[in-house]
């Protein structure tokens, strides 16, 4: 087993990132490159996605209300996934696509009300 990687704070920060889930008010520590997906898991948060991560349904649509700049840009089957999303607004993403690039992201569940 290699030996455990040792990395300064700075490091560290750079490579995390924090992400708050609304309307629950849980804000979890991410990896970078992780999904939004990833982290609620992760953190025990229940996300749902029936498709399992897939990109199947659209069970897992978050609408993000900031630190869009953090996540990956939408690629062509999210986009087309998305396309049949209910509530889907130009802040739509798909918590099991959307990549953390890093900062800090707040994703509202859009089958929660405002």
């Amino acid at each position: 087993m290699p030996p455990p990687v040792k990395m300064s704070s700075t490091e560290y920060a750079a490579s995390t990132a924090s992400i708050t889930y609304l309307p629950a008010g849980l804000t979890v520590a991410a990896r970078r490159g992780d999904t939004l997906l990833d982290a609620a898991l992760e953190h025990s948060f229940d996300l749902p996605h029936e498709c399992g991560g897939n990109c199947s349904c659209t069970t897992c649509h978050v609408i993000i209300e900031e630190g869009w700049e953090n996540l990956s840009p939408i690629e062509y089957p999210e986009a087309e996934r998305l396309n049949d999303a209910e509530g889907r607004t130009e802040r739509s993403r798909l918590a099991c696509q959307a990549l953390i690039m890093g900062g800090h992201i707040t994703a509202r569940l859009a089958s929660e009300p405002v």
